[in-house]
């Protein structure tokens, strides 16, 4: 049975399970993928998921474990197990799941663990620690194939034979030098076709795609995606071959990032655990609620600039609203577009002049559109032809500033080496509210009194 998602009758019956023995909870375990356990795990708490693990295969307690978030510390969850049964779980881990998750402990926690294992998975996990998390160091799996480019076919068959022997799948082949230093890639089809007194030097492939240790994942993230890879190899500042990344790696790291966009865009840290206490969440949404207010203070100023203006035409204060709060929904697209372009490319100049004309543009035709339901509702309502054609204005001239604003503010950002998902929001709210009072009352001083 393999579901997206637990409903209410998987977790009262893994409940009823864990108050009985053992060999029940185990028959009823085998029902359920690892991912699926791991999902489970939220509701448990950290003697019942001990419980499960100690039951489960190591094989699937490692896979389990590995589906884990962060945020529910798959670290803790190890350290709670006996040294036997966390050494055989470890053992099935991918070099860089086991990294990852041990990382997440500090230094004497780790060296508890690390202890405990054989010397060379201990120095494999090791050397990917002290690679930053968010690098393609920190990404790579230490775990890969390659063969010597000077090899003939059969011997290459026999290497790659016994380096997959404690590998679960592979997807290329890496082709080095008597110096380990990477030379090119050769597909496993290649090999196979070819005859038997034919070199690797005959099947190689020299025009491929690489990154350094230090690369950011987004980098790696962005490689990957671009041309459609399945693995791309990782090597230092001279070319020797390190390891490997998979696209299942860069599945994550995906979502990470646009987890963490959303996350800035609506001004929450991306350290906020989307799980965690009250306290974490008040600590990083506090500051930015602050700063908001201040330019709130900023937006209410305007309308006290024209108070004889409000008092003579009092009903502009319900239609200020209106044109304020649509020309925020306009920036909150045009910053969406805008900051997901910046992600995904380096935009040239003429792609950011470009991109703000295409706000801009886009801007003046809803702007216009919406400008001229307004219109009509005050014909309707109020029976005022002038006002309406306040309005109108007001409407546009609103969601024009909204479009340069979120178009061009994280553009301008960018370029002063400020992270734009994190400023652009509180900046472009107050664009669209100053100017969403100062529009309509402006315009109706001089039109209507």
């Amino acid at each position: 049975m393999l579901q997206t998602e637990f409903d209410k009758h998987d977790v009262a019956k893994i409940k009823q399970a864990l108050e009985g023995d053992d060999a029940q909870l185990a028959q009823v375990l085998v029902e359920y993928h690892p991912s699926e356990i791991a999902i489970f795990f939220e509701h448990l708490t950290k003697e019942e998921q001990e419980r499960i693990v100690n039951l489960l295969p190591s094989e699937v307690a490692s896979e389990a474990i590995s589906e884990m978030d962060e945020e529910q510390h798959p670290a803790e969850l190890l350290l709670q197990l006996e040294p036997e049964k966390r050494k055989e779980i470890i053992e099935e881990f991918d070099y860089d799941d086991a990294t990852d998750i041990i990382a997440q402990l500090d230094i004497e926690e780790q060296e508890e663990i690390l202890e405990d294992l054989d010397l060379v998975d201990a120095a494999a996990i090791r050397n990917l620690l002290t690679y930053p998390e968010d690098s393609a160091g920190g990404l790579m799996n230490s775990s890969f194939i390659s063969v010597n480019i000077h090899q003939y076919k059969t011997d290459a068959i026999n290497e790659i034979i016994r380096q997959s022997e404690d590998m679960e799948e592979f997807y290329t082949i890496y082709v080095v030098d008597e110096q380990k230093k990477l030379v090119g890639i050769v597909s496993i089809k290649d090999i196979i076709k070819s005859r038997a007194d034919v070199k690797i030097a005959d099947l190689i492939k020299t025009d491929f795609k690489y990154v350094r240790a230090d690369a950011d994942q987004e980098e790696v993230a962005k490689i990957i995606s671009q041309y459609n890879l399945t693995s791309l190899p990782v090597v230092d500042g001279i070319n020797h071959l390190l390891g490997q990344i998979t696209v299942d790696d860069v599945i994550d790291v995906l979502e990470e990032e646009n987890t963490e966009d959303i996350l800035r865009i609506s001004g929450v840290s991306e350290d906020e655990e989307l799980s965690g206490s009250w306290k974490p969440a008040v600590k990083s949404r506090l500051p930015w609620l602050i700063i908001n207010l201040a330019t709130a203070f900023l937006a209410a100023s305007v309308p006290r600039h024209f108070e004889k203006t409000i008092e003579q035409l009092a009903v502009l204060s319900a239609y200020m609203t209106i044109i304020a709060g649509m020309g925020g929904n306009t920036a909150t697209q045009a910053l969406a577009v805008t900051v997901r372009r910046i992600s995904l490319n380096q935009l040239s100049d003429k792609q950011a002049w470009n991109t703000i004309k295409k706000e801009i543009l886009v801007g003046f035709i809803n702007g216009a559109v919406n400008g001229i339901i307004v219109c009509i509702v005050a014909l309707l309502l109020d029976n005022n032809p002038m006002l309406g054609l306040v309005l109108f204005l007001a409407m546009v001239g609103n969601m024009i500033v909204a479009g340069i604003a979120g178009s061009g503010i994280p553009l301008l950002l960018k370029r002063l080496g400020i992270d734009p998902a994190i400023a652009s929001s509180i900046i472009i709210t107050t664009f669209t509210d100053v100017f969403g009072f100062l529009l309509p009352l402006g315009l109706a001083s001089k039109l209507l009194l």
